[in-house]
């Protein structure tokens, strides 16, 4: 098999030491995504308004939120779902998302994008570390490794 290679559709997996609980409040609070995905989010009436640096607000629409094992939604033109399962070998949580597109263009960028996501997050949830820069030059689209 090789790397991500269905089309339309990226996959990943990361793993937590932390509690199912304590990463789907990291993912689907205002609080929580502030430690590592946006700047900022608002969250009202099934959307989530992102403020990311260098972008226009982004409105995505919240497709499914259950519980403490799923939450997926509309993300810059892209349907994505983050599924979580708790580990019994060390109680902690793996986290399964799976976002789909039909430009090849936009699979190329958020397959490496969402790597990135997801480690800002891993670090956020189970260290308390922010990774992200916050300087509006040290971004994504000049080269910087960044959310």
């Amino acid at each position: 098999m090789a790397f991500q290679d269905t089309k339309g559709q990226i996959h990943w997996k990361v793993h937590f030491s932390s509690p199912i609980e304590k990463v789907y409040e990291a993912l689907t609070t205002d609080k929580g995504r502030k430690t590592f995905w946006a700047e900022n989010t608002f969250e009202k009436n099934g959307y989530v308004e992102f403020s990311i640096l260098n972008y226009e607000k982004y409105k995505s629409k919240i497709l499914a939120k259950n519980g403490k094992d799923l939450f997926q939604i509309e993300y810059f033109g892209t349907e994505v779902m983050f599924q979580l399962l708790t580990t019994k070998d060390d109680n902690g949580t793996d986290l399964i998302l799976t976002a789909h597109t039909h430009d090849d263009d936009v699979k190329y960028e958020m397959t490496a994008g969402w790597v990135s996501v997801l480690l800002a997050m891993k670090a956020a949830v189970d260290f308390g570390v922010d990774l992200r820069n916050h300087n509006p030059v040290r971004v994504w689209e000049n080269g910087f490794v960044d959310n």
